[in-house]
């Protein structure tokens, strides 16, 4: 065993000096069983459970850049399922079981803190929406209970309750809910799929998918080619280029999401509070900072990096929710490219090129999917039948208009999701 308390208090007293590299580096061979493409934490625990669960380990995972480099280390790292409607409750309800057992899966840190979710309450309409949704959550297995003004006031003391257009009268609670540590999310899966022999390509960008006479023979590489019998697209807010290549056409659009985190402060706040009216939503890392973040920035992009006028309204939401914020300094910004689907949900499913699986549209819930993304997808590529949790997330429901799943009622439309 790698890692264990004897370990990490020897490596302590010593100077750390012992630690060995996680993964391995290898350069790509000329032909795999599968290759996956994107290095994140979707495109990792898709490995991790192809070669755990199936034992697929002809793999490789082709990152461009370095793993862990995208959206996995670009996010408010939220864990939840608190989901609502018939397709999307079932995936989160796994994926947060699979959560609840990584560390001991992984024999990896993650930093799984289930300190739990406080939706707040702000009028009658909203408390009646959240009644019906913490129904649907304890009828999925899930937990949800509704907290009074009191019960909310007595965790979380510092918010203006009092506000002039939002007082707060109640709120949702998920305990279950958290936070983990978003790179050592994608460090564990990445140890454990190098270690059953998958190979992780760094630096290693694709350019070109081969396909011939409808059947993917493989990928073309900055490293050169690279044959395969099946290609997985997991490359998030990109996977419209990646698809291209292919000569497909996504019903997807990139925006950027921005997340913000404060100077280290000491502990103050315990849970993850979210403002559903001014779209805010904040919790507390384990270093101390203060992670918060807000609405996407509303214009296709793929840029990692945000624009000045969200900045002022995630602010302006933080101060009208807990003024005491304004004491804090805003130590860094950043943003994430999201993959929106036209219903904000997601697509796990073969294409019309055979031996071609996307993975995709993740919106606002890629990260706290990561297992069940993986351990879903890994299930489709190696046995080529769906995932039961993953049925309703066909990429067809876009061509037919069967099976939509509006996920917020806000219509097929990407940015209103």
């Amino acid at each position: 065993m790698r890692f264990s308390g004897l370990k990490v208090l020897t490596e302590g007293l010593t100077g750390n000096k012992g630690w060995g590299p996680h993964w391995r580096n290898p350069e790509p061979k000329p032909e795999y069983d599968i290759v996956l493409i994107g290095g994140g934490g979707h495109g990792l625990a898709t490995a991790h459970y192809l070669a755990k669960v199936h034992g697929l380990t002809n793999v490789a995972v082709l990152e461009k850049g370095y793993l862990g480099g995208g959206n996995v280390g670009r996010n408010t790292t939220i864990v939840r399922a608190n989901y609502m409607l018939p397709g999307n409750s079932e995936f989160y309800s796994h994926s947060l079981k699979l959560w609840e057992g990584l560390e001991e899966d992984l024999n990896y840190n993650v930093m799984h803190s289930q300190r739990g979710i406080i939706n707040l309450v702000h009028s009658d309409g909203q408390r009646d929406a959240f009644v019906r949704r913490a129904n649907s959550m304890c009828g999925q297995g899930d937990d949800g209970a509704m907290l009074d003004r009191a019960g909310v006031e007595k965790l979380l003391p510092f918010l203006d309750f009092e506000q002039t257009r939002f007082p707060i009268y109640g709120g949702l609670y998920h305990k279950r809910g958290g936070t983990a540590r978003h790179d050592a999310v994608a460090w564990g899966f990445a140890r454990s799929a190098s270690d059953r022999g998958v190979d992780l390509i760094q630096q290693c960008e694709v350019t070109g998918i081969d396909v011939e006479n409808g059947v993917v023979k493989g990928v073309q590489t900055t490293k050169g080619p690279i044959r395969a019998k099946k290609v997985g697209m997991v490359a998030a807010g990109r996977s419209s280029q990646v698809a291209a290549m292919a000569g497909m056409r996504l019903p997807i659009e990139s925006h950027v999401l921005q997340a913000f985190v404060t100077e280290g402060l000491k502990p103050c706040l315990d849970h993850v509070v979210t403002y559903g009216m001014g779209h805010f939503y904040i919790s507390q890392s384990d270093k101390g900072g203060l992670v918060f973040g807000g609405d996407l920035d509303m214009y296709a992009s793929y840029a990692s990096r945000g624009n000045l006028p969200l900045v002022e309204h995630v602010a302006e939401a933080a101060m009208t929710l807990m003024p005491a914020i304004g004491k804090a300094k805003m130590l860094r910004s950043w943003g994430g490219v999201m993959d929106m689907s036209p219903d904000g949900s997601f697509i796990i499913d073969k294409t019309d090129i055979e031996g071609l699986f996307v993975n995709a549209g993740w919106c606002y819930g890629g990260f706290k999917a990561t297992p069940a993304s993986g351990h879903t997808f890994a299930h489709l590529l190696a046995t080529g039948t769906p995932h039961p949790t993953t049925v309703r997330h066909r990429l067809d429901r876009f061509r037919t208009g069967r099976g939509i799943m509006d996920e917020e009622a806000t219509g097929s439309q990407h940015n209103l999701h």
